[in-house]
């Protein structure tokens, strides 16, 4: 079973940035795609950002060219870097890791990031 540390968060100002981390430990299986979602109040979750284990990035529209995710495949680390943030973006955020083996794959969620856009 994986398990997953978010770090990050906190209040932003509009126009600022932000970036939240989310740290996978455990063994016994490989990390494959990796991803965050958030959930503004009173809203679904909705997916922001993934990354494939060779790095291979796709982003929600609403997000393109602001924010940023990547991962260090050592550390078993994704980053998710948010540039110009809106008051909109006021979410928590989760990370997600799609994990396993030859055998079997499970997801796994973070315990969500909070942080609050606003001036």
């Amino acid at each position: 079973q994986v398990q997953l540390v978010e770090s990050g968060g906190g209040l932003v100002q509009p126009g600022g940035s932000l970036r939240l981390s989310c740290a996978a430990s455990g063994s016994g299986f490989s990390i494959n795609v990796m991803g965050w979602y958030r959930q503004a109040p009173g809203k679904q979750r909705e997916l922001v950002a993934t990354i494939t284990s060779d790095s291979r990035p796709t982003y929600a529209d609403s997000v393109k060219g602001r924010f940023t995710i990547s991962r260090e495949n050592a550390k078993n680390t994704v980053y998710l870097q948010m540039n110009s943030l809106k008051p909109e973006n006021t979410a928590v955020y989760y990370c997600i890791v799609d994990y396993g083996c030859r055998w079997w794959r499970k997801n796994s969620w973070g315990q969500g990031a909070r942080f609050t856009v606003s001036a």
